[in-house]
């Protein structure tokens, strides 16, 4: 049974800083693509930053670049994102979310077989 597990989300001022984790397990992780999705109330699901097979191989929103970072860790089962600079829109629930698909240009929700529980990120002004 495939679980991503996630933690690291809380209550930050403005301009201050998170690092969410998510450990995976049941799935050989090396071969998933990892990424981390958000949704803050009454919008949709996107994508913050993720793991792809184009370009630099990295994705980032507009909304994450020069703040957030992300990192996997294969002997860990372990994907990371540092946020810094945080800013009130940022505030949402983050899920990390796994597939085994090629993912090209701006991943979609639907290419992501697996998803976390989501943890909740709050930004305070």
């Amino acid at each position: 049974q495939v679980q991503l597990v996630e933690s690291g989300g809380g209550l930050v001022q403005a301009g201050g800083s998170l690092r969410l984790s998510c450990v995976a397990s049941g799935l050989t992780f090396r071969s998933f693509l990892m990424a981390w999705f958000r949704q803050a109330p009454g919008k949709g699901r996107e994508c913050v930053v993720g793991f792809i097979w184009s370009g630099t191989g990295t994705y980032y929103a507009d909304s994450a670049k020069g703040r957030f970072t992300i990192s996997r860790d294969n002997t860990q089962n372990t994907v990371s994102l540092q946020m810094n600079d945080l800013k009130p829109e940022d505030t949402a629930v983050y899920y990390c979310a796994g597939t085994s698909k090629l993912v090209y240009g701006t991943p979609k929700v639907e290419s992501y077989d697996y998803w976390g529980q989501g943890t909740q990120v709050t930004v305070s002004s």
